[in-house]
């Protein structure tokens, strides 16, 4: 007859309990912003890791290289990012050994990207992000966006998290196919200053990504100017209904 503490023991080891799943997210980063410009695609985001309501971190980078054509960037849980990562290095290793002069293009990573999501919201364990996949190959331009349960689709800009709210206005307004380079970046730069005053989880330390033909460009870390005088950020709760 067993002892307690091995029927303990053998409990411990077993099954009983279940396999565990991410059921919400820890660090996460807030809004990514994309487009599409003359010469390729650019992107942008903060370097913010959120703990909950707490700005933990503050040089999180969130947008990367992948392979030689393609950039990522992504909102959510920065360790399922990294998880991310970890599947598109192999991919882009086990398609560098076949050394066959072809490389992986943005569509295909893209196409990668929505079976993974897809494949992980089916087992009801998710990997918590929101994907904008980028890239220039054979002079066509690529931008497209997965979400965590496999929502994807392509278009000339895009914005996660709060920024599908607050940024994707002044992009629809402003933006055209023929933007340059420096029309393009101060256009991303007016959409993460909104985001900045608007976005509790943001915070002003950004890096912006490039990518053409040439290659890819990921800018050091930078800081926006900013204006707090508004008046409607002296006093926001004056005239509204309910607060405190």
């Amino acid at each position: 007859m067993e002892s307690n503490s091995e029927t303990k023991q053998h409990t411990l080891l077993s099954s009983d309990y279940g396999i565990q799943r991410t059921q919400y997210p820890y660090v996460t980063g807030t809004s990514v912003v994309a487009l599409k410009y003359k010469d390729g695609i650019l992107m942008a985001a903060d370097m913010g890791g959120s703990y909950g309501s707490t700005l933990r971190y503050k040089s999180v980078e969130r947008i990367k290289p992948v392979g030689k054509h393609s950039i990522i960037g992504a909102s959510g849980e920065i360790s399922d990012f990294q998880e991310i990562m970890r599947y598109l290095d192999e991919q882009v290793l086990n398609d560098n050994m076949w050394d066959d002069r072809n490389s992986l293009g943005p569509k295909e990573i893209h196409s990668y990207l929505t079976r993974v999501m897809y494949n992980r919201r089916n087992k009801f364990d998710p990997l918590w992000n929101t994907l904008i996949l980028g890239g220039v190959k054979k002079g066509q331009k690529f931008l497209g966006m997965v979400t965590m349960i496999g929502v994807n689709f392509e278009e000339n800009h895009i914005a996660t998290g709060f920024g599908n709210h607050m940024a994707q206005p002044l992009l629809r307004a402003e933006w055209h196919e023929n933007l340059t380079f420096e029309e393009g970046v101060t256009l991303l730069e007016k959409c993460m200053r909104v985001l900045l005053y608007r976005d509790r989880s943001a915070v002003n330390k950004f890096q912006i990504a490039k990518i053409t033909e040439e290659g890819v460009t990921i800018s050091q870390p930078y800081a926006l100017k900013t204006f707090w005088g508004y008046k409607a950020f002296e006093n926001p709760t004056v005239g509204a209904e309910g607060s405190w």
